[in-house]
């Protein structure tokens, strides 16, 4: 065994104040999350009137008691379109990886408590997102709708994108993903598609409202007169249109009945055979809040924070003397064998050649990859520059890039460059990547960008034989470095969908072994995939 040993000094100053800034990092980022909660509960008097369930109480009631249920991309289109605080934040939809009826499922629910659940640019984003998980990971999807549709306001940014979604629902049936809708009131025009492109459709008796055109709109159109039962109603779609499998009596009925549906889905669970008895951490993953710098330029030991992640604190180091600089090594998380790695600072030429072959390594036995960001970027200079690290850093994104294991990302410190696409950040397509409240991702540090434009403006001056403008330049440099520090944050990349959510770091094992497992049963799974998908006839 290669146990890893703590030099952390638990409870000192230092760690003190690095755990209180955290804490409050927290702190803000749960308060922002509240807001959308509080809001939609706001809404309860008038769903207890008609005599629904709220939206987070679907979801709630969906799942299975007691179970773990992993949330993504809560926080996008925060500070975006119509949200100035947070409460409208979410993209009008919540979605997560649960379980149902002891199925491992992606749960999506419309949050009709806000706007009428309409949808905003960023929403369609996230359902595109949320439909690539299910996709790559061969989750069954239960959908709990109640829309509006499109957000009128920002229609022709969702048009688009809108119709991808639909794109993706047939490719899902056609991949034997099993879609599962509950229809608990308003789905019209396009909304009417995503539950008509579903595999099974659940009606709710005077609740459901699923038409093409509304009575206003064939009024206006056709100058016909037809109430909204008759055009699109629960009955109506269960008895006569034959759009709906079940017809259930209120909310809570077609959430039964899903649950029911699930049940006999013939989708056992895949995981049953892995080896549960694992050991924990030998050091309390309370103490990862000590650990993280308060300031980002702050160096962070990452052999710390592994030690506080895998099982037993057992850390098989790879090329432990080449490079101190990139490390990676073996571990298990979860009983489950994978290969880890992270950063102590920029990646050299002789740390990308390191990584590069450690993925070879991890590729050849089918090791998944954990990646936990923690890099200024790739290292700069002449002496950089004369020993290929052009070359060698394009080798290490060619082996994240091409590499076949599952990939997970950990966005834990900073992660700036083209140091964030060596560590498989967003554009490399991970599995999953989530980040820690206190996280940076940047294309560079934000004085630097500020220096960098000073150094460029001034330049052009002397060039055209000007007397460089120093309050200018100086105004120049420090706007820039505040604009780059706002769009840098935590927050900022969650709202713009470059992570899957934001995760308090002491959720973090729990999170990895869910994930790990959620993997772990789609590469096991094999799809009974048909040409067309199933039809509704």
């Amino acid at each position: 065994m290669s146990v890893l040993q703590s030099e952390i000094a638990v409870g000192s100053e230092q760690f003190e104040q690095n755990k209180s800034a955290l804490l409050t990092q927290i702190a803000e980022i749960r308060a922002i999350q509240n807001k959308s909660i509080e809001k939609s509960y706001a809404a309860k008097p008038k769903f207890d009137k008609r005599g629904k369930i709220l939206p987070h109480e679907r979801v709630r009631l969906i799942l299975d008691a007691d179970s773990p249920f992993v949330e993504l991309c809560g926080l996008v289109g925060y500070g975006m379109h119509d949200d100035k605080d947070g409460s409208d934040a979410g993209g009008g939809i919540l979605a997560g990886i649960g379980f149902v009826s002891g199925v491992r499922c992606l749960v999506t629910a419309s949050n009709s408590a806000i706007k009428g659940g309409t949808i905003s640019p960023m929403g369609v984003r996230k359902t595109l997102r949320i439909q690539e998980i299910a996709m790559k990971q061969k989750l069954p999807v239960v959908a709990l709708t109640e829309s509006g549709g499109a957000n009128l306001t920002y229609a022709a940014e969702v048009f688009t994108d809108g119709g991808k979604t639909f794109a993706n629902q047939a490719r899902m049936s056609a991949m034997g993903i099993p879609q599962i809708s509950v229809v608990h009131g308003n789905a019209t025009a396009g909304g009417a598609y995503q539950p008509g492109l579903s595999d099974y459709v659940i009606s709710v008796r005077k609740k459901t409202e699923m038409f093409l055109a509304g009575p206003p709109l064939l009024l206006a159109a056709t100058g016909e007169v037809a109430s909204a039962e008759e055009l699109g109603g629960a009955e109506m779609h269960a008895q006569v249109a034959g759009t709906a499998e079940y017809l259930a009596e209120n909310d809570a009925d077609g959430l039964r009945i899903a649950r029911e549906v699930l049940e006999h889905l013939n989708w056992k669970e895949q995981t049953h055979s892995l080896n549960e008895s694992y050991k924990e951490p030998r050091y309390a993953i309370e103490e990862l809040l000590g650990i993280i710098p308060t300031d980002p330029k702050q160096p962070l030991e990452m052999k710390e924070i592994i030690a506080r992640l895998v099982d037993d604190s057992d850390f098989l180091e790879f090329k432990q003397e080449y490079d101190s600089h990139t490390v990676c090594g073996w571990s298990k998380i979860g009983g489950l064998n994978v290969g880890i790695i992270t950063n102590n600072g920029p990646i050299t030429t002789q740390g990308a050649a390191k990584a590069a072959q450690f993925i070879h390594l991890c590729e050849q036995t089918q090791r998944p990859l954990l990646f936990l960001h923690n890099t200024t970027g790739f290292m700069v200079g002449t002496d950089a520059e004369q020993n290929g690290i052009i070359k060698h850093g394009s080798k290490l994104i060619q082996a994240v890039t091409n590499c076949t294991v599952p990939k997970i990302s950990i966005v834990a410190h900073g992660s700036y460059g083209a140091g964030n696409y060596a560590m498989c950040g967003r554009p490399l397509d991970p599995d999953f990547i989530f980040a820690w409240p206190n996280s940076h991702v940047a294309v560079m540090g934000s004085a630097q960008a500020g220096k960098v434009l000073r150094i460029v403006a001034e330049e052009k001056q002397k060039a055209a034989g000007m007397e460089p403008n120093a309050q200018m330049l100086d105004f120049l440099e420090q706007s820039t470095a505040v604009k780059l520090e706002q769009q840098s944050t935590a927050l900022f990349n969650t709202a713009m969908l470059h992570d899957d959510g934001i995760i308090d770091p002491r959720d973090t094992r729990k999170v990895l072994i869910f994930l790990f497992k959620t993997i772990y049963e789609s590469r096991a799974r094999q799809l009974n995939a048909s040409k067309f998908g199933v039809s509704r006839f």
